[in-house]
């Protein structure tokens, strides 16, 4: 009953969050200047992340020696991190939207362990060094989940400016331009993160994971991912790509990421069964 409650309570407190901004945000009317992230609001999101992490800490250490990493534990640990630094980006940037946009993934993600507990045991998980690599790699998938919820705001944005309709929420946003910084340098970072895991998982991988390097489905998708995140940034530093060129090769990127792991551990675990 405690876990379930560990799980419900952030949950609900991400859905009341995006409905309060829904409300007062996006279909608001009345042109009152209020804030769509308050510092009640803000605290609240901030209970929210603790109530979440301590859900995630028992989810991965089910036994408290073991390291449990299922499908819908690295989920919801994404979208955790992702969370995480969302709240602190807002500390110093104004972007309500995206608001609109982390809370429903949020309640959503911090429920799926409940569904998709997964049995899959990490090997090595108490070597200092795999944990370093599992740390540098939920950093990497945490920044790119924040990143694509970048970019799907600056869509929506880009195309209500184009329609010359702008509702409350997105007209506090910066403008697109600084946007679309902020958005490159998650990128940036994000890809310094997943080069990182991907040196030290062909170089280590041995000591890491107990077995020689192998050029599997997970492996190969991480390196298109990697591709595709590498070429965007050189597009955008040689011939400006920017606008839905980028939002697109952003989502590419994404998907590939998506389908090294989550991906695969969804095939094992929930359609065929497996541990």
């Amino acid at each position: 009953m405690q876990t379930i409650l560990l799980h419900l309570v952030p949950a609900t407190l991400y859905a009341w969050l995006g409905l309060v901004f829904w409300r007062n945000c996006w279909v608001a009317e009345d042109g009152r200047p209020r804030s769509c992230l308050p510092r009640r609001d803000r605290l609240v999101l901030l209970f929210a992340i603790v109530v979440h992490g301590v859900a995630l800490q028992g989810a991965l250490f089910p036994s408290g020696h073991e390291m449990r990493f299922g499908f819908g534990v690295s989920v919801s640990l994404m979208v955790w991190l992702a969370i995480c630094f969302y709240w602190i980006e807002t500390l110093y940037t104004r972007l309500d939207g995206l608001h609109g946009l982390a809370m429903p993934a949020g309640a959503v993600a911090v429920l799926i362990p409940l569904v998709f507990p997964g049995e899959h045991v990490l090997a090595n998980a108490g070597s200092p060094a795999f944990r370093v690599h599992f740390v540098i790699a939920m950093l990497a998938y945490s920044l790119f989940t924040l990143a694509v919820l970048h970019a799907m705001l600056m869509a929506v944005a880009g195309r209500q400016l184009h329609n010359a309709r702008f509702n409350r929420a997105l007209a506090s946003l910066p403008p697109l331009l600084t946007m679309e910084a902020l958005l490159f340098r998650l990128i940036g970072i994000a890809f310094v993160l997943l080069t990182l895991t991907l040196i030290t998982g062909v170089l280590f991988s041995e000591s890491l994971f107990g077995e020689a390097f192998r050029g599997d489905h997970k492996t190969i998708f991480a390196f298109i991912s990697w591709f595709l995140f590498g070429a965007l940034l050189l597009g955008r530093r040689l011939w400006g790509w920017r606008g839905r060129k980028a939002v697109r090769w952003t989502l590419a990127g994404f998907v590939a990421l998506m389908l090294a792991y989550v991906g695969s551990r969804f095939v094992v675990e929930v359609i065929l069964h497996r541990i």
